[in-house]
């Protein structure tokens, strides 16, 4: 089998003025990713965050809510498929579209009938079927993801990929206010009688709206073009096939990187881990601190995610113009410290000027830390397997982090809110060292490749 090609040696940033910095968000590049970016976002919360307010309003238990949040680890292991979606043509499909956007038409499609799935069930009459549906919508997801983040990569240079996370970010984020203060709005408003509280056929109305709301991303995808396919080594034999799509990608990693790849793989698994632990029991904390539908719908998924686009454009443009491994120490800083802020938080009670501040901070550093670390994952990345690696480093984002916050609702009962939000942004604190340490390997990459 031929050799995969070497990566391409990292290039000396360019110093831009602020003005050239932010004016890669008009690129077509960019705006496509705005759009695939809110398909990305929509289906994450649906599982997640928003699934968990309505199984809590529904009367689910936190310790079950908390275990439920392993469907999440459908993301987790998308790894594990990724190289057929890197590699292996779909009938029809991929002729018609590329490999590429066949693999989006695909998931997105499947993301479609599992929310239309979870609209028609009821937890408190079928929650296994409920849970079985939301798991079609994360396998979905994941599969989506794997081929959007390729589609990404593919689709600009290096040097433009902080751009590009930040405006993947904004979509995602305006998917988010979709997903959260959409689905709590229309539900509210779903409510015969306009009575509050729990009523079945409200969520239903909600989850079929965004089932609907996927289109946004089929036809972006019809309306793409393809990137432009990298030649792939021919296959003598499936047991070379097989070398090639699974193995090689990760050996290239290996290669490029050597012992310092447990280094990096070390800062991926855990960067993000005081934000996914904390953020399954949000949903749950505003229920229990008396906050309606509305208040968490305008506070927390309007005004919040706002915060977050804020943060996400100003850490794309700082990444640019200072370098993404400074801005990835300071997204690291501000996530933790933010936790401790809902720890203040759960001792107010019912305080919507409180919520406001708390959620303010908490986003805008959210947004920072995500579009610097998107930017990064994505520097760690060979072309040649752009689908299979990003899926490994985005898989191991998720994997330590998922599985802590199953056992979020149990640590809660068993210890109350605020002492759950001070351990969350303890769980931050070896992430600094790891970002100091990988800093030094990504200088000692680059001195190796001038």
């Amino acid at each position: 089998m031929p050799a995969p090609l070497p990566a391409p040696a990292p290039a000396t940033p360019t110093r831009r003025s602020w003005r050239q910095a932010l004016r890669v968000y008009l690129e077509p590049a960019s705006l496509r990713m705005l759009a695939l970016g809110f398909s990305a976002g929509l289906p994450l919360l649906l599982v997640l965050g928003t699934l968990s307010f309505w199984l809590r309003e529904a009367g689910v238990d936190r310790t079950t809510i908390g275990y439920l949040s392993w469907v999440g680890l459908a993301y987790a292991f998308k790894w594990v498929w990724s190289p057929l979606v890197d590699r292996m043509p779909l009938p029809l499909l991929t002729r018609w579209l590329g490999r590429r956007r066949s693999w989006l038409l695909l998931a997105q499609a499947l993301v479609m009938a599992g929310l239309a799935g979870m609209a028609w069930q009821d937890p408190r009459a079928d929650l296994a079927a409920l849970v079985w549906c939301a798991l079609a919508v994360a396998f979905g997801s994941a599969t989506q993801d794997i081929a959007l983040d390729a589609f990404r990569i593919e689709s600009a240079d290096a040097d433009r990929q902080a751009a590009l996370a930040a405006t993947y970010q904004t979509g995602y984020r305006l998917a988010m206010i979709w997903a959260g203060a959409g689905v709590l709005w229309l539900a509210a408003r779903a409510e015969a009688g306009g009575i509050a509280g729990y009523q079945p056929l409200a969520w239903r109305t909600a989850y079929l709206a965004m089932a609907a709301s996927m289109l946004v991303g089929v036809f972006t995808v019809l309306l793409s073009p393809e990137p432009e396919p990298r030649p792939l080594p021919a296959a003598r034999s499936a047991a070379e096939w097989l070398r090639g799509a699974l193995v090689a990608p990760f050996a290239d990693f290996i290669r490029r990187y050597r012992w310092q790849a447990a280094l990096v793989l070390a800062l991926i698994a855990v960067y993000r881990i005081a934000d996914v632990v904390m953020g399954i029991m949000a949903n749950p904390f505003y229920v229990d601190m008396g906050f309606s539908k509305d208040e968490v719908a305008a506070v927390t998924k309007v005004y919040g995610v706002a915060m977050t686009l804020a943060g996400a454009f100003v850490g794309g443009a700082m990444a640019m113009r200072w370098g993404v491994m400074r801005v990835l120490m300071l997204g690291a800083v501000l996530s933790a410290a933010s936790n401790l802020l809902f720890a203040w938080l759960a001792t107010r009670g019912h305080d919507v000027a409180g919520l406001v501040f708390v959620v303010s901070a908490d986003n805008l550093a959210g947004g920072i830390a995500s579009a610097a670390f998107i930017a990064y994952l994505s520097g760690l990345t060979n072309v040649q397997y752009s689908a299979t690696q990003y899926a490994l480093f985005s898989s191991m984002m998720l994997l330590l982090p998922k599985w802590l916050a199953g056992f979020s609702g149990a640590f809660v009962d068993a210890h109350g809110y605020a002492t759950f939000f001070v351990g969350t942004a303890l769980l931050g604190a070896p992430v600094l060292l790891l970002v100091a340490l990988a800093a030094r390997v990504k200088t000692t990459e680059t001195a190796a490749n001038p």
